[in-house]
C-alpha cells in the first residue's frame, strides 16, 4: 500500500473508531496457522465470482480495529455453520503487509484455518473498486449472491443474526 493510501486509510479508520498499534513481520505460513495471501480488489472480485457458492460474505477487518475484533467470533461461527448451505466466507485484513504475524496470531486464536487475504495496493483504489459507497470504515461487510451480485453491504460491526439474515437474503435472490 502506498504511503498516501495508507495515510488516507488510517485517517478514515481513526475517524471510524479504529486505530493502529504495533507491527510484526512474517513472510510465510507459520506452522498450524492459516495462509495469508496479499490480494487486490480485482482479485477479491474474482474470488467472489468463482462458481460453487450460493452466497459469498466478504469481511474487511483489521487486528487493530476494536469493532472488527468484537464481531469476528460471530463471523467465524456463521462461516462454519453455513458452509453446508453454500456460504463462502472471505476475510480480507486491512493490516499492513508487514503485520502478517499479528494477523496469523489473531486468526489462530479464533480457530481460523482457511486461507485469509490481506489487502495490497493503494487503499482508496481498493476501497473504490470493491464498492464506491464504502467510505473505508472498518469493519466492512459485503454479501454476494451465487451469481456474484452484491446483495448487501454495510460498514460497522454486526452480530450473528445480521450475518445470517444477509446470507439468507443473498441465497434467496438467485
Amino acid at each position: 500500500m502506498s504511503r498516501p493510501g495508507f495515510a488516507l486509510l488510517s485517517l478514515i479508520l481513526v475517524s471510524a473508531g479504529c486505530s493502529r498499534n504495533g507491527s510484526q513481520t512474517a513472510a510465510t505460513r507459520a506452522h498450524g496457522a492459516p495462509t495469508v495471501i496479499a490480494v487486490s480488489a480485482p482479485e477479491v472480485q474474482a474470488l467472489v465470482a468463482r462458481p460453487g457458492a450460493r452466497a459469498t460474505l466478504v469481511n474487511v477487518w483489521a487486528t487493530w480495529c476494536p469493532p472488527c475484533r468484537e464481531e469476528f467470533p460471530a463471523l467465524v461461527k456463521v462461516g462454519k455453520t453455513r458452509r453446508d448451505d453454500g456460504l463462502r466466507l472471505i476475510f480480507v485484513s486491512a493490516d499492513m503487509e508487514d503485520q502478517v504475524g499479528d494477523v496469523r496470531k489473531f486468526l489462530t486464536a479464533h480457530g481460523v484455518t482457511d486461507t485469509v487475504y490481506i489487502m495490497t495496493g493503494d487503499a482508496m483504489t481498493f476501497i473504490n473498486a470493491l464498492n464506491p459507497k464504502w467510505t473505508g470504515a472498518l469493519p466492512a461487510t459485503f454479501v454476494y449472491n451465487g451469481r456474484g451480485e452484491l446483495a448487501s453491504f454495510w460498514e460497522g460491526a454486526a452480530d450473528e443474526a445480521e450475518f445470517n439474515h444477509s446470507v439468507d437474503q443473498a441465497i434467496a435472490t438467485q
